[in-house]
């Protein structure tokens, strides 16, 4: 298939093409940056504005495009709202006109779930408009809902956390590991937040296994109205994990850590996990990498970045 990756440049991007690559696919890159090298066809657009004519032939789209972090959402959220349903808008209206027969996996996040219900949570569980953030991924879903009822074949993922290679500071691994060498290099205790909260860690790159998946099944008329899938690994650990693995893997095991209580977010929930029991039935998804693999591939990254 001829799939076209949007946000290609991001996160999850690189890791997808890879993917798709591995598997026989043909990616087209898609992004606002005027030019990447990813090894694959690229387009560089404004997709709030445009859809490219170069895509109107494409089998699958996995649209990873959009603003995705949940903190800066409160200060700035029209332009979250406006940003992630435009982009939305402006590629099924054109899909629409072209008459396209693709696959069009939209992603949404695991964070549209209310995480004060019983775990683990499945796509049937209660949401909560908690962030703007949220408030835009939701927006998203309802625009997949009015674009899937005109005819265009849409599926909508929800990740939960996912971490790995390449992933950029402002989420939990990233931050502590930034945290444990700065800490290291000048002689003093890590700070960190609460790290005894548990969350639902997916490696980035069963990830992108599960997008291709998802573009791959055979969606029949049982699935006209539930086309909803997390992808979670299904299983919670701690911050204190994450950072053991981190120091471990930094050769900074004896190295003390404070707590730092500006960092901490009172209502934060304890535990938040998926169940990822519909993939797993739809496409035979399971997740194949272990949160040590997956700590320890990123903390390799980033020191032979260092190097």
């Amino acid at each position: 298939m001829r799939v076209a990756v949007t946000g290609a440049t991001g996160f999850v991007g690189p890791h997808l093409v890879r993917e798709l690559l591995e598997t026989g696919h043909d990616p087209v890159a898609v992004s606002n940056l005027e030019t990447a090298d990813l090894g694959v066809p690229f387009l560089s657009c404004d997709l709030t504005q445009e859809w490219p004519a170069a895509l109107e032939d494409v089998d699958a789209v996995v649209h990873l495009a959009g603003l995705s972090a949940v903190g800066p959402s409160f200060s700035a959220p029209q332009r979250y709202v406006e940003t992630n349903s435009a982009m939305v808008t402006t590629m099924c209206e054109a899909m629409q006109e072209a008459g396209s027969r693709a696959r069009v996996l939209v992603v949404s996040s695991g964070a549209v779930y209310d995480a004060f219900q019983p775990q683990p949570i499945d796509e049937s569980g209660r949401v909560s408009t908690n962030s703007p953030y949220v408030v835009s991924k939701l927006l998203v879903e309802n625009l997949v809902a009015y674009y899937a009822g005109r005819g265009l074949d849409l599926v909508v993922a929800r990740p939960f956390n996912h971490i790995g290679p390449g992933q950029g500071e402002g989420f939990v691994l990233p931050d502590l590991v930034t945290e444990a060498l700065s800490a290291a290099a000048e002689g003093r205790p890590m700070r960190t937040g609460d790290l005894s909260t548990e969350r639902d860690y997916t490696d980035v790159r069963d990830v992108a296994h599960a997008y291709r998946l998802l573009l791959e099944a055979e969606l029949g008329p049982d699935f006209a109205d539930d086309r909803v899938f997390n992808v979670c690994s299904g299983r919670a650990r701690t911050g204190d994990e994450l950072c053991e693995l981190a120091l471990a893997g930094l050769g900074l095991q004896d190295l003390e850590r404070s707590v730092d209580e500006s960092r901490i977010r009172p209502n934060d929930p304890r535990s938040i996990t998926g169940d990822h029991a519909r993939l797993s039935r739809v496409t035979g998804w399971e997740p194949a990498h272990e949160v040590e693999d997956t700590v320890r591939d990123y903390v390799a990254e980033r020191l032979a970045h260092r190097d």
